[in-house]
């Protein structure tokens, strides 16, 4: 159309052009409605469909993929839109394909989501244009629907399936070697390469007339509670998850470990006040309940009550359990008012303190000092970074096991402890 209206412009001055602008605007109009006649002539010219998980996991990669067909009989052009929840902030689920006449194409992307809750995508908009693409058709798809966020269960799987075939080294479990063995006696079986001769059962041998070893297990029953602060130094973000969220994906995976390893799993959420309490077992169902109750989780802007952890260890909680509390300390004074609190639940249990690193202040003290102002910053936060250790030997004074850990690497470092204090026969 800009072409026949410079022509028709230039016809003004050249009048040899006679009706050649007359001619290309006819043959413009004609594409115009030979495209328009195929566009819209068939109701059903273009089908999408959009696949979305029953659930997003969050911190995790997780893929959308939308299948679209072209039922016209020529070749179209596809502009394809997706209306992504508004947690993203994502401006750039566009995407751009030629699809042949009867041909299937299938599109995926993958949403990080770095909050729990619920999350609404909107409808699949399909902008379809054939021939010279002058028209474009837009077609709708799919109802707006809601898919819930919830923890890291994309993670538990993996950690799970390695746990099942011996292979969580893979991802950074050290392996620990047993002094003596478990008290609970499993079976009596035949020797293979590889058993333990001090475990060879001479009576058995004597009766089989082959070796015969006794085999031992892990002692079982013992129960695990996660306890998760949910005050406000958990708000704290890295990358994207807060050091709540990453707190509620180490739990879910140490407690189906737990499980895995026919312990009792509990779980135990708090911050100014108590929040929720599920009772250590190792029923079928119990990692739906942690699951449910993982979903639910929001911090508080409020001061933790560790008095009040305390109060309901000491009255629901009367078998010796191993405690693994996710909180965080920013300083020495923070960490000894609750010290108190501390020492009395590591008097009735086993407790293992989780708390982070400022992986930013790691950063910033891996730069060099440049200039006055930035020796200064250096100083402040090699001052931080020091107190972090020294709380460390502070609760290791009053035999208070800790895990000082980057937020990303907290689900191995809890894994590797629980499975040591396994080991050692501690639970």
């Amino acid at each position: 159309m800009g072409i026949a209206s410079a022509l028709f412009v230039c016809r003004f001055f050249i009048r040899w052009l006679g009706d050649f602008p007359f001619l290309v605007t006819g043959v413009v109009l004609i594409l115009f409605l030979l495209e328009y006649v195929l566009l819209f002539s068939q109701n059903k010219g273009i089908f999408a469909r959009r696949f979305t998980p029953e659930r997003l996991s969050n911190g995790d990669e997780n893929l959308i993929r939308i299948n679209i067909e072209n039922n016209y009989r020529v070749t179209a052009g596809i502009m394809m839109i997706d209306e992504v929840p508004v947690q993203f902030q994502k401006r750039d689920a566009h995407f751009d394909l030629s699809i042949n006449s009867g041909e299937q194409k299938v599109v995926q992307y993958y949403l990080r989501p770095v909050k729990r809750g619920e999350y609404h995508f909107g409808k699949v908009n399909v902008f379809a244009s054939v021939l010279f693409q002058l028209i474009r058709k837009r077609y709708q798809f799919e109802e707006p629907v809601m898919v819930p966020v919830y923890p890291s269960f994309l993670q538990m799987r993996k950690y799970q399936l390695m746990a099942i075939s011996n292979r969580l080294s893979e991802v950074g479990i050290k392996k620990v070697r047993r002094i003596g063995h478990s008290m609970e006696f499993e079976q009596i079986k035949e020797y293979v390469q590889g058993d333990d001769v001090r475990t060879i059962n001479w009576k058995a041998t004597a009766r089989k007339a082959q070796i015969m070893v006794n085999n031992f297990t892990d002692e079982k029953s013992q129960q695990v509670y996660c306890v998760i602060d949910k005050g406000r130094a958990m708000k704290m973000p890295f990358e994207g998850l807060s050091l709540l969220d990453y707190a509620v994906n180490a739990s879910l995976v140490l407690l189906n470990i737990a499980l895995l390893k026919q312990d009792k799993a509990g779980l135990i959420t708090f911050s100014e006040k108590l929040s929720s309490f599920l009772k250590a077992d190792k029923k079928a169902v119990q990692m739906n309940s942690i699951l449910e109750v993982l979903y639910n989780q929001r911090t508080r802007y409020l001061e933790s009550d560790f008095e009040k952890l305390y109060s309901l260890l000491r009255t629901k909680v009367s078998q010796r359990s191993l405690i693994v509390l996710f909180t965080n300390f920013e300083s020495m004074s923070g960490m000894q008012r609750q010290l108190p609190f501390l020492r009395k639940i590591a008097a009735n249990h086993l407790l293992v303190v989780v708390f982070f690193e400022n992986t930013e202040l790691k950063q910033l003290l891996d730069k060099p000092a440049d200039d006055l102002e930035s020796i200064y910053t250096k100083t402040v936060a090699e001052k931080f970074a020091y107190e972090k250790k020294q709380i460390v030997k502070e609760l290791q004074k009053y035999g208070i096991l800790s895990i000082l850990t980057a937020p990303a690497n907290v689900t191995v470092n809890t894994l590797n402890k629980y499975l040591e204090l396994k080991a050692r026969q501690l639970i």
